[in-house]
């Protein structure tokens, strides 16, 4: 895990007093798929904490003292990104989830799916792969067979997945969609890219 978090601020920028109780919102943002988490609360000891140990801690209105989150479950936060809104009163914290966020065991306390963002999650396994090799891994395969292979292997889940949609089978059609999506992510990972790439250039043709 990368040990420097992330900032656009300083914290003498932050107004800790907007609120009447030295406390400012701090959205949890999941690093990996963007998902919103959770909502909790900081004053400034909270956050420098935060900085220090790298794990996110809030201050409790409830308790009035600091929490770890994950101090009693092991659920913990790991932050790796803090940005500061445009008002200096409110955060965002894009962070590492060990284990499920919410008391409720969902990965969200805003009852979104589980399977939100899961595209980004699974792009984060295919690098793994790409790094760790593990024996038995169709993904290290496609790997080890290189870059025409996993190319060749997009263009026939391309080709499969246009039958389908001709065809009109949906079920089928979700079927070889998803592998051509996963085949996809495989290429670019070979290729040392990733979704964030198409992003931007699909943000660049739509400005």
């Amino acid at each position: 895990m990368n040990s420097t978090i992330k900032t656009n601020f300083s914290i003498d920028e932050l107004d800790f007093q907007k609120s009447g109780n030295s406390l400012i919102p701090a959205i949890i943002q999941d690093y990996t798929t963007l998902k919103v988490l959770m909502l909790g609360y900081m004053n400034r000891e909270a956050l420098e904490k935060t900085l220090d140990d790298k794990k996110v801690t809030f201050y409790s209105r409830s308790r009035e003292r600091l929490w770890t989150k994950g101090e009693s479950s092991g659920n913990f936060l790991f932050a790796r990104e803090i940005l500061k809104d445009c008002d200096n009163d409110t955060i965002l914290i894009k962070a590492e989830a060990v284990g499920p966020t919410c008391h409720t065991g969902s990965n969200s306390c805003f009852n979104s799916s589980d399977d939100e963002g899961f595209i980004r999650k699974l792009q984060r396994v295919i690098e793994r792969r790409k790094i760790e090799r593990p024996q038995g891994s169709y993904t290290v395969e496609l790997f080890d067979k290189g870059v025409n292979k996993i190319a060749q292997k997009v263009g026939e889940e391309a080709v499969e997945t246009v039958i389908e949609a001709i065809d009109g089978n949906d079920e089928r059609l979700i079927y070889e969609a998803s592998d051509l999506i996963y085949h996809l992510l495989v290429l670019l990972a070979c290729k040392n890219m990733n979704i964030s790439d198409l992003e931007k250039e699909l943000y660049k043709r739509h400005k």
